[in-house]
């Protein structure tokens, strides 16, 4: 069973385990082993501990790790044909994004990829795992079972006085603001023009009351706890994992938006069908079960989360008691809103 002691201990002594001489290294090409690159933080310990550790093992090979996923140096990598990275985890719109930049997934290298809801898997990107962006609250400013439960909330600055946060880029915030002016979660998408204008009038409004327009997940959690910030939006696994520290912050998932860790191989990697294949195994059951007990990002694979007791399904994205008050994030219209109101979006943020 992997606890999160257990998911630390097991990433402080790989991080510090010397290499055996002598041992052999079919992990090797281009002089470099098998690269992985994530977002850094709770996340990347999870893949690192409950996948990648375990895959190695496997396959008697050496994982590289790096952090954090920038796109501009997946970019350059991936146009200079000598890519430093293979294995990358991306958000999911840029699997259609930076479709150029990646290679086409061998299915026959990846059969358990039959095994998950259709949602999760595409032709250049496989979701390995599911988080959500929240609504977090520091418990000092509102007590835990007394905080903001809607998007609606979080625009009440009346009911709900304090400073926010709230992500920089105009994704999530296009699916948070229309679900805090009354659009119906299932008429969210597709985009189109009329409902990006009351997106972006709704923004306009909590304009003055956001104080950081955080670009790093581990802005929120840092910020909420020391009071900076009385509320804002959050990654829900640097949530779970600060409030495992006794950390005054809260969460909920109702008017979460979800969405999941996506797996692509960048475009030219040498290791490209040993990269498929660790796709392959983090989502396999044995791998997803490992998610359960630590607690931060859950399974994609629905097999594993049944499995779950209900103290795991409390937070776990894919839970029904859970799922039924989400937004499902449709990548592919978010890549598509991204690019074409991207003007628009930097004019907001300058006015």
């Amino acid at each position: 069973m992997l606890t999160r002691r257990r998911f630390i201990a097991l990433g402080a002594a790989a991080a510090t385990a010397p290499l055996v001489a002598g041992l052999p290294r079919p992990g090797l090409a281009q002089g470099r082993p098998l690269t992985f690159c994530s977002w850094g933080g709770a996340l990347s310990e999870l893949e690192k501990t409950a996948f990648l550790e375990p895959f190695a093992r496997s396959k008697g090979i050496e994982v590289a790790h790096a952090s954090p996923t920038a796109y501009a140096k997946l970019k350059a990598m991936a146009e200079s044909g000598q890519p430093e990275w293979d294995l990358v985890d991306v958000g999911g719109r840029f699997i259609f994004q930076g479709a150029d930049l990646l290679e086409p997934l061998d299915m026959a290298l990846i059969p358990n990829a039959k095994n998950l809801d259709p949602g999760w898997v595409t032709p250049k990107g496989v979701f390995t795992s599911t988080g959500a962006t929240i609504i977090a609250w520091n418990t000092k400013a509102f007590p835990a079972d007394k905080g903001p439960r809607s998007w609606k909330d979080f625009w009440d600055v009346k009911a709900f006085p304090g400073p926010r946060g709230l992500y920089k880029p105009f994704y999530y915030n296009y699916e948070a603001a229309l679900l805090a002016a009354g659009v119906p979660r299932g008429e969210v998408f597709p985009v189109t023009d009329e409902k990006v204008k009351t997106a972006l009038a709704k923004l306009r409004e909590i304009k003055p009351h956001v104080k950081v327009w955080w670009t790093a997940g581990a802005q929120p959690p840092q910020l909420l706890s020391s009071g900076e910030l009385a509320m804002s939006s959050a990654w829900s696994g640097r949530i779970f994992a600060i409030m495992k520290e006794q950390a005054p912050v809260a969460m909920t998932y109702r008017d979460g938006i979800a969405w999941g860790n996506a797996w692509v191989v960048v475009k030219g990697s040498p290791h490209r069908k040993l990269a498929m294949e660790a796709i392959n195994y983090a989502i396999s059951e044995e791998a997803q079960m490992r998610l359960l007990d630590v607690g931060t990002y859950g399974p994609v694979l629905g097999a594993a989360a049944a499995k779950g007791n209900a103290d795991q399904k409390k937070w776990m994205v894919t839970a029904p008691e859970n799922a039924k008050d989400m937004l499902i994030l449709n990548e592919e219209q978010a890549a598509l809103y991204s690019a074409k109101y991207d003007a628009d979006w930097n004019r907001f943020q300058l006015e």
